[in-house]
């Protein structure tokens, strides 16, 4: 491992580098120690980094009824609510393994006609910090509501699902990037925020005209306030619903490679908002669950929360994140934020 930046000549192609060499080396070293502890466990990257195929809902066809499960090791009591039942919040608890993670079954004979896609959903968490309705971590849309301006997860399983048949875009075939940074929200030559569909309509064409042939999107996943530019993230696997629906999103990303554009997405891994309504920060009552206990999981300068990254449901979720985007929107690549945090 001593010289396994051997294999990256980055060192050599910027000698600004050079006084940092040790530290990379180290940190590299770091990286591939663990890939290849991940390889050991049987499973190839790709295959452990399917979290979003297990947390949160999931159909069961064989079952029929959706099972719903999510990781709260601290938690004393766990519950799921919402208009599907009437929004009483301590009819459904859910019941907790070994591992902390907490799940109920849903039977479409009990739900099946009022858990559907679209239905409005919560948790109930009683954990050291109180008895706090929160929503799910693995959710794939999330929605706020026009008068009360509360946020709520949403059940999101259209009934046929988005046809990627034909888009078969390889970025590499672009070349050299020549990249398009854009907000979807801050687009429109209007003051408003813009859409999925505007966006697909009116922006990709230009930019496709000005000799780009690239897009990176900034503030696709769900946060709280848009003065940040997306950048205070509460929702990891749900795009923005201030833009549209996850469909629209996907339509953007396929007529972008009907244009020959590759598309990648800021992704923010390097913290998250600490809004206990909204976000990870306390989801099972400690201050330790995705963050470093105490001051160690703050970070002052951006009134944020830190991610453990020595954490291993931690590792597995923000790798289950980089894989959700690829595999179920096409992004092909991403511009990670905050590296140096």
């Amino acid at each position: 491992m001593e010289n396994a930046l051997e294999e990256l000549p980055i060192v050599e192609r910027d000698p600004w580098l050079r006084t940092y060499e040790s530290a990379l080396r180290s940190r590299y070293d770091l990286y591939r120690r663990r890939r290849d502890e991940i390889g050991q466990g049987g499973d190839s990257l790709r295959d452990y980094a399917n979290g979003y195929l297990y947390y949160g809902f999931q159909y069961d066809p064989a079952l029929k009824g959706w099972h719903f499960r999510e990781w709260l090791p601290g938690a004393e009591d766990v519950y799921l609510f919402g208009d599907f039942n009437g929004w009483q919040r301590t009819q459904l608890r859910l019941r907790k393994d070994s591992d902390g993670v907490w799940s109920i079954f849903l039977p479409d004979e009990s739900f099946g006609d009022r858990l559907v896609h679209g239905s409005l959903v919560k948790m109930l968490v009683h954990g050291a910090n109180g008895w706090l309705e929160r929503i799910p971590s693995y959710i794939r849309r999330v929605v706020q509501d026009p008068v009360s301006k509360n946020f709520t997860g949403q059940l999101w399983a259209p009934p046929v699902p988005f046809d990627w048949q034909g888009d078969a875009f390889d970025i590499a075939s672009v070349g050299d990037l020549l990249i398009y940074e854009c907000h979807v929200g801050m687009a429109q030559e209007e003051p408003r925020v813009g859409t999925y569909a505007e966006f697909t309509r009116d922006v990709l064409p230009r930019v496709k005209r000005d000799g780009y042939n690239t897009v990176q999107l900034m503030g696709i996943a769900e946060h709280p306030y848009y003065g940040s530019f997306g950048y205070h993230v509460s929702n990891f696997f749900a795009p923005s619903s201030r833009f549209g629906t996850p469909e629209e999103l996907k339509e953007l990303i396929r007529t972008a490679h009907g244009l020959g554009l590759g598309v990648i997405m800021d992704l923010v891994h390097s913290h998250y908002v600490k809004n206990l309504n909204e976000g990870l920060n306390e989801l099972d009552g400690t201050n330790h669950l995705y963050s470093p206990a105490g001051p160690a999981g703050d970070h002052p300068f951006w009134d944020s929360k830190l991610f453990d990254y020595g954490k291993e449901p931690v590792r597995h979720f923000l790798l289950s994140n980089v894989k959700y985007w690829m595999e179920e929107f096409h992004f092909d690549g991403f511009r990670f934020d905050g590296v140096t945090s």
